[in-house]
Parts: structure tokens; C-alpha cells; sequence
């Protein structure tokens, strides 16, 4: 059997998607009928052609505009069960979505509502396809440190399926310290804590998230590649780094796969999962961004199972869970390696 349908074989987790930037151009569609929108776009071609940065920032003014295009909370689910479809069909067994209720809140949603709905998808995909699926809050980096504290707030009154807090958003114009307060009240939850760091900004980015916030996953770490002492400190406190090479392509971040600093990660033996990030808005899966690293990186199929198992291992998962993942993707591999 080809190696690239041995890849699609491997058993897979993600760590970092985002759940609105999973909507599909023909539910984006759907979402602008429902709503009675006028957007610039009118089928799924223009859709493709709307998902074209010219820069970080560029993505970050698109991605409002899908923001906006949500307006009914029950709209999630469909959404939600349409992610973890595509995630199914690459294998993938185990996902930490992440959903940003401020960025719906502030727009007139309800999160309780946004909640439920979210879970039901995730539910008819459990039942469906046997994928699991937990959520991650990304409070937003843009709204501030108070409002930080104010999903908090939300999260102890309706915590279902959520496992941690992440710190998206425009990490150059807002960044991560001021936000300490509210990362030590989230632990004290019980919360998990990661944060977006080194994607739009520099290494001074990623040191902020792992020393004040103290953070047990960073999303992406582009940065780090330009610090050997950061990239050791990251090593050492055995933090995970959720690298998304499509993405940072897409944003112009990173000039070519062949150029993302994974390879580098991988090779110094840091904890290192790949992702998609926004898979819709970039075009990608998790088949593709695995094959991706086999293309243009030399990944072997041992060392992309070692992605996955990275993924498992720093999963926010129960103990007994992950050893139970884990001893399901080995004996999933090793028939795969029989098929070889």
C-alpha cells in the first residue's frame, strides 16, 4: 500500500480548531439565507475566493465577517456536527475545539444557548462517528482582561464539555500578560490553560504565555524557531506546541511548508501536534496537513505517528482516557504496519 494511503490511515487527534472557522462555504451560505445578510459572496466559489489573506490581519477581518453571520445560537450545532464530520473522515478520533463566546455574545447571542447547541453536535457526532470531542473558551484577547474574568464568570455557571481556556486574537496589539489574574482564577477552576503566542507576534509573545500565564499547550510558536533559550525553555517544562502549518502559510506567517519550523520542533524533541486551525477558511484537513509533512518535510510514517500519539499524550483527556487512546492508536498502527 502507498504511503500516502497509509497516512490517511493513522489515527489522529486535534488540538486546535477553531469551531466557527470550520464553517463549510455551503453552510456559510446557508447562515447568510437564515440571517437575511447582505455579504459579498453568493456561492461557493465566492466563498473560496473571499478565503484570500493578503495578511494576519486580513484573516482577522474575514473571520469577523463569518462572525457575523451566525445570528441564531442553534445555528452551532450544525456547524459543530460538520467539523467533527470532516474530522472523522481523516480519522481523526479525539478533538479540543475551540469556540470564542465573546466574539457571539457581544453580538447579541446567548452563551448557555451557544453552549448547548455546540454539545448537541457533538453529541450526534459521538453517536454518528464515534469521534469525541471537548471545548476549549478562547476568551479573546481583544475584549480585555475584565471581560476575560466575565467568561469566567459564564464558565462556572455552565461549564458542559469545557476543559480550558484559550487567548486568541491580536496578540501584536494585545498581549498576553494582563491577562495573569485571570489565567490563575481559571486554574483554580480546574481549567486547563493555553494560549495563542508567536503567530502574529515575536518570541517575547510566546515568553509572556509561558512564564505569566503559565500556559501547559501555546497555539502555533512560529516565533520560538528564532530563540533557541525559548525553545529550550519549552522543552524542558514539557509544553506542547500546536503547530498549524496551512494556516500559517495562508496567513502569510510562514513563506512555504517546507520553510514551518515543526521539522526543527520535532527534531529537538519538543511536544509537537499539527492542526488546522481554521480548516474551511484554509482549505485543509488533518489527511492533508499530515501529508503535507510528508511532502515537504520528510516526516516519516513512524514520526507522524509520534505526532499523533503527542496529541493524545498532551490531551486535555482524563488519565484513564488517554491510556485508553493511546493503547487504541498503537494497535491501530501496528495493523497499519502490517499493510506497509
Amino acid at each position: 500500500m502507498e504511503v500516502e494511503q497509509l497516512i490517511r490511515k493513522l489515527p489522529k487527534a486535534e488540538q486546535h480548531v477553531h469551531i466557527v472557522g470550520s464553517t463549510r462555504p455551503e453552510t456559510l451560505l446557508w447562515l447568510v439565507e437564515k440571517g437575511g445578510l447582505d455579504k459579498p459572496f453568493e456561492t461557493s466559489m465566492d466563498v473560496q475566493n473571499f478565503f484570500r489573506y493578503a495578511s494576519f490581519r486580513h484573516f482577522i477581518k474575514v473571520y469577523s465577517t463569518v462572525v457575523d453571520c451566525i445570528t441564531d445560537e442553534n445555528q452551532f450545532e450544525r456547524i459543530t456536527y460538520e467539523m467533527l464530520e470532516s474530522d472523522a473522515q481523516c480519522n481523526v478520533q479525539y478533538v479540543e475545539a475551540s469556540f470564542s463566546a465573546l466574539d457571539h455574545v457581544v453580538r447579541g447571542l446567548d452563551y448557555r444557548k451557544m453552549l448547548d447547541a455546540i454539545n448537541r453536535g457533538i453529541n450526534r457526532a459521538r453517536m454518528e462517528f464515534g469521534i469525541e470531542c471537548n471545548v476549549r473558551v478562547d476568551l479573546v484577547r481583544n475584549y480585555g482582561p475584565e471581560k476575560g474574568m466575565e467568561v469566567l464568570d459564564w464558565i462556572e455557571s455552565k461549564s458542559d464539555n469545557i476543559v480550558s481556556i484559550d487567548l486568541g486574537g491580536s496578540e501584536e496589539r494585545f498581549p498576553a500578560k494582563p491577562y495573569k489574574s485571570v489565567y490563575q482564577r481559571a486554574r483554580k477552576m480546574g481549567l486547563h490553560l493555553v494560549a495563542h503566542a508567536g503567530e502574529a507576534a515575536g518570541p517575547d509573545s510566546i515568553w509572556q504565555a509561558v512564564t505569566e500565564l503559565e500556559v501547559e499547550h501555546v497555539g502555533h510558536a512560529v516565533a520560538a524557531i528564532h530563540e533557541p533559550k525559548l525553545m529550550e525553555h519549552i522543552k524542558k517544562r514539557n509544553i506542547t506546541i500546536e503547530a498549524c502549518p496551512t494556516s500559517n502559510v495562508r496567513t502569510q506567517v510562514v513563506s512555504a511548508i517546507k520553510n514551518h519550523p515543526i521539522r526543527v520542533f520535532h527534531n529537538l524533541g519538543l511536544a509537537v501536534t499539527v492542526n488546522t486551525d481554521d480548516p474551511s477558511m484554509f482549505e485543509t484537513d488533518m489527511n492533508d496537513e499530515f501529508l503535507q509533512l510528508y511532502h515537504k518535510l520528510g516526516f516519516s510514517l513512524h514520526e507522524l505517528f509520534n505526532v499523533s500519539l503527542n496529541a493524545v499524550n498532551s490531551s486535555f483527556l482524563s488519565k484513564e482516557s488517554k491510556s485508553k487512546m493511546r493503547k487504541s492508536f498503537m494497535r491501530t498502527f501496528d495493523r497499519i504496519l502490517d499493510q506497509e
